[in-house]
């Protein structure tokens, strides 16, 4: 019997992986995804984290798996290639030549916003490699305040949105998110929503915690409140346990509802 889901696409920081748990990846997760990835499933990581700091918090983790792809910075996406993770080329250029596109029409409007965080918050204001608007607020209620503001001037530009991540923002295209990158993904392996798993606890899990792109969804008990009622509201799954222990049980609950069973699991294995 095959595995009932052929994708699964997850976040990184506060849905698998967590510092302030040794290891940082349950190894339940661990062996759950790997059995899974032995059957043909195809594993994303799907996070904010550009692809070098994600690369050295896997290899910190120990774990004995690694995805098949990851989305970096909520965008870009590269395919593990032998030891080598490689870009995607066609749509990573598109996205490079948009969003540069995009942030020169903002660049010139910088300095007001600038002005106006400054005069109100003690926070973090940078331009990197990926947004010529990155935050780093004090607070989540300071974050929100920001957030609030930015949304309103984001309406004078179509496509332009803040992507957030608790005190965290930076400017984006609306056209490239986790959930566009996921949907592109599964284009290139034709494989359909209705087998795709998506598990988030974030802002910026958002996009890919909807039923246009992954039918089964799942978020740890840590969650934020609304990534809990937009899973809810599609009937997905909210799990009483954290992290990538609620990511684990979730994947059980999907497999155990479609018959598909750990002992089974462990039956094949044993084969």
């Amino acid at each position: 019997m095959k595995p009932p889901i052929k994708l699964i696409s997850t976040d990184f920081d506060g849905t698998v992986h967590t510092d302030f748990e040794n290891p940082p990846i349950p190894r339940e997760l661990e062996h759950l995804i790997g059995e899974l990835q032995a059957r043909g499933v195809v594993w994303i990581i799907n996070t904010g984290r550009d692809l070098t700091s994600l690369m050295e918090s896997l290899t910190k983790a120990g774990v004995s798996i690694r995805p098949d792809y990851v989305v970096v910075v909520e965008r870009e996406i590269y395919q593990l290639r032998e030891s080598d993770y490689v870009g995607v080329d066609e749509w990573n250029q598109k996205c490079t030549d948009l969003h540069a596109e995009l942030f020169a029409k903002v660049r010139p409007h910088m300095p007001k916003i600038i002005a106006w965080i400054k005069s109100k918050f003690k926070a973090m204001v940078y331009e990197d490699a990926y947004s010529p608007f990155c935050l780093i607020a004090e607070s989540t209620r300071d974050a929100e305040e920001i957030h609030e503001y930015l949304e309103v001037y984001c309406k004078d530009l179509s496509d332009l949105v803040v992507m957030r991540n608790d005190i965290y923002a930076r400017f984006s295209h609306k056209a490239f998110n986790k959930g566009t990158a996921l949907a592109e993904i599964a284009r290139r392996l034709k494989i359909k929503p209705r087998e795709i798993v998506a598990a988030g606890d974030h802002l910026n899990d958002l996009p890919m915690l909807t039923r246009q792109y992954a039918h089964w969804l799942v978020a740890p008990v840590n969650a934020i409140p609304s990534v809990k009622e937009a899973v809810l509201q599609q009937q997905g799954y909210v799990s009483e346990k954290h992290c990538g222990h609620g990511v684990a049980h979730g994947l059980k609950v999907i497999l155990e509802s479609a018959g598909y069973t750990l002992e089974k699991i462990a039956e094949k294995a044993i084969r």
